[in-house]
């Protein structure tokens, strides 16, 4: 299995990063593949097999850590492109959401 679970939904609450300028103050580290659960089911193979598909947006995935979970946010076609290429270890931008 790539991912831990594959789920559909955010099910943390509302954190106010919604510009790639927020994002862009969380530094990214080193992520495990199969500690992801993914926030959407459906991956659109157009993201996945464009060639310039980190051109227009963050070149690092968007993960959410809240519950000692870790949520894939945005950036599902990066990590299955990760696993593709037997990657299990992504650079990801982590941010930590207390309850």
């Amino acid at each position: 299995m790539i991912f831990k679970a594959v789920g559909d939904t955010r099910p943390y609450p509302d954190h106010g990063f919604n510009t790639p300028k927020d994002w862009a103050a969380v530094a990214p580290r080193q992520v495990r593949l199969a500690d992801l659960t993914t926030t959407k089911s459906t991956l659109d193979l157009e993201a996945l097999l464009a060639e310039d598909s980190t051109f227009f947006g963050d070149l690092f995935p968007h993960v959410v850590q809240w519950k000692n979970a870790l949520y894939l946010e945005d950036g599902l076609h990066r990590a299955v492109r990760t696993a593709l290429h037997q990657r299990t270890i992504l650079h990801a931008r982590v941010l930590v959401i207390d309850d």
